[in-house]
C-alpha cells in the first residue's frame, strides 16, 4: 500500500507561479515512478507530467512542456510539480500518482495508487 497527499494548490493569477508537492508513505520511494495527473470540470483526467524511479527521465504533456517542472527527493519520499506561466486553462483538480511498472506512464491506467487531489486554480 502506498499513501500519497498532495500539497500546495490554491488560487493564482494568470502568469503567476504554483509549487504543488505529494508526500508518499507505505513502500520505499524510490521503488516507482511517479506521475501528475488534472482535471477540470467536465473534461477527462489528463497526463501533466511524469518522472522515473530515479528522476534521471521525466516527461510532460504538451500543454504544459517548458511551463511546469516536475521532480522528486527520495529523501523526502517527495515529488514536486512546479508550475510558472499559470493560464486560465491550467485550471483543474491536480492528482499524484504512483506507478510500480517497470517504466513510466502517461496513461492513467497505469497508476496503481492516486492521491485526493488538490485545486488549483487559475484566474484571468
Amino acid at each position: 500500500q502506498v499513501q500519497l497527499v498532495e500539497s500546495g494548490g490554491g488560487l493564482a493569477q494568470a502568469g503567476g507561479s504554483l509549487r504543488l508537492s505529494c508526500a508518499a508513505s507505505g513502500r520505499t520511494f524510490s521503488s516507482y515512478a511517479m506521475g501528475w495527473f488534472r482535471q477540470a470540470p467536465g473534461k477527462e483526467r489528463e497526463f501533466v507530467a511524469a518522472i522515473r524511479r530515479n528522476g534521471g527521465s521525466t516527461y510532460y504533456a504538451d500543454s504544459v512542456k517548458g511551463r511546469f517542472t516536475i521532480s522528486r527527493d527520495n529523501a523526502k519520499n517527495t515529488v514536486y510539480l512546479q508550475m510558472n506561466s499559470l493560464k486560465p486553462e491550467d485550471t483543474a483538480v491536480y492528482y499524484c500518482a504512483a506507478d510500480f511498472s517497470a517504466g513510466v506512464s502517461m496513461s492513467f491506467v497505469a497508476y496503481d495508487y492516486w492521491g485526493q487531489g488538490t485545486q488549483v486554480t487559475v484566474s484571468s
